[in-house]
C-alpha cells in the first residue's frame, strides 16, 4: 500500500491524493475486475506484503478512462484533464491528439460560458464574483494556449 500511496503522490499529488483507506478498497475491485493481480508474500522477518502488477486487460480498461468525455462540470475540469494528460503516454498518437482536441473543445465551451455570465449586465455579479469570473476566462485563455502547445509538440513526434 505504501509504495502504490507514494506512486500516486509522486506522480498525481498535485491533482489528488487518495488516502490508505481508499487505495486498498479499489485495489481489491480492480482485482475482482481482473485489471491487477497480487501476489502475497512473506519477508524473512515474517511479515506479509502483497505485490499488485496491472494486467493488460488492466492496461485497456486504463485507456479507456483516459479517452472517456471530459466532464462537462467546470468544477472538475481542470483535476480530470490534469490526470488525463498525465497519463496520455500511455497512448498511441493519434489517440493524444483525439483527447487534447476533446480536451481543447470542453475547455473553450467552459471559457466561452463564463464569458457569457461576466458580460451579461442582466446577470448580478459582485466585485469578487465579477473578479472570479475575470480570473476563470484568463485561466481557460492560458490552458487553451497550453493545449495547443502539446498539440504542436504532438504533431512533431
Amino acid at each position: 500500500m505504501y509504495k502504490i500511496s507514494k506512486y500516486i503522490k509522486d506522480y498525481f499529488g498535485a491533482y489528488i491524493t487518495p488516502s490508505f483507506g481508499s487505495i486498498k478498497p479499489a485495489l481489491k475491485i480492480l482485482e475482482e475486475k481482473g485489471y491487477v493481480n497480487s501476489r502475497k508474500t512473506l519477508s524473512d522477518g515474517g511479515k506479509q506484503f502483497c505485490y499488485y502488477t496491472i494486467t493488460q486487460s488492466g492496461r485497456e480498461n486504463l485507456k479507456e478512462e483516459i479517452l472517456k468525455p471530459i466532464s462537462e462540470n467546470p468544477v472538475q475540469f481542470f483535476a480530470n484533464t490534469n490526470i488525463k494528460i498525465t497519463c496520455a503516454s500511455m497512448l498511441e498518437k493519434t489517440e493524444v491528439a483525439d483527447l487534447l482536441f476533446n480536451i481543447k473543445s470542453t475547455a473553450m465551451n467552459h471559457k466561452i460560458q463564463a464569458e457569457k455570465i461576466l458580460n451579461d449586465e442582466y446577470t448580478p455579479n459582485t466585485f469578487y464574483g465579477r473578479v472570479m469570473l475575470d480570473n476563470t476566462v484568463k485561466q481557460y485563455k492560458n490552458f487553451i494556449e497550453f493545449i495547443e502547445s502539446l498539440e504542436k509538440e504532438n504533431g512533431n513526434n
